[in-house]
């Protein structure tokens, strides 16, 4: 897929470009991100630099994942980073992604997140053809979980030794988004009916 560019009343969605490595490197200096997200702890240099010129659009070329640069209309700051995994490369019939996101420390508290993701969602549902969002955290995230909620997420469960770290096993919290769900929890986009019917268990 060629990549795009998504705006919103504050922000640029936008490709990342080699030029963001230094930001990319200095946000990741943070302890929660690697803490909390999947960035390589210590987070140096070469990371930030293969990150933004070959993991990011290899993503976006072989249509697999597709990375975000958050920044700020205002001047081009970065905000943080906010992406979708395809779950569906080799299954096109389900038509599933899971939504990542991190945010620099000095940009939390002012709603680029759960804007910058409203974004993301409406075009992964509308022109991506996206029919079923996941959102997974490790248990204990909050701030993740805050977003998530925000985005109109329904938390579905905890997955019992989920995720590797600091070679131990811990529990990850597991949410989905419906193309119906959008405008659920705050004002936002409304609904968009669901593609392919669905048939909820009525227990």
């Amino acid at each position: 897929m060629k990549p795009l560019t998504l705006t919103t009343e504050r922000l640029v969605l936008r490709p990342f470009e080699p030029s963001d490595a230094a930001a990319v490197h200095a946000a990741c200096q943070e302890p929660d991100i690697p803490r909390w997200t999947s960035v390589p702890s210590p987070y140096g240099v070469q990371d930030a630099e293969q990150f933004v010129g070959t993991i990011a659009p290899e993503g976006w070329r072989d249509d697999t994942s597709y990375n975000f640069a958050v920044v700020t209309k205002a001047d081009g700051s970065l905000v943080g980073a906010m992406g979708l995994v395809r779950l569906d490369h080799l299954r096109t019939p389900e038509r599933q992604a899971e939504l990542g996101f991190w945010t620099a420390k000095e940009q939390r508290g002012r709603g680029y997140t759960v804007e910058a993701a409203r974004a993301v969602l409406n075009w992964a549902f509308r022109d991506l053809g996206v029919e079923r969002m996941e959102w997974l955290a490790e248990a204990g995230n909050d701030g993740s979980w805050a977003v998530a909620r925000r985005l109109g997420f329904h938390r579905e469960g905890t997955l019992r030794a989920k995720l590797l770290y600091g070679g131990t096993r811990r529990d990850v919290w597991i949410g989905s988004l419906l193309p119906s769900d959008l405008g659920d929890a705050e004002p936002g986009p409304s609904g968009l009916p669901d593609a392919t019917p669905y048939l909820p268990y009525p227990g």
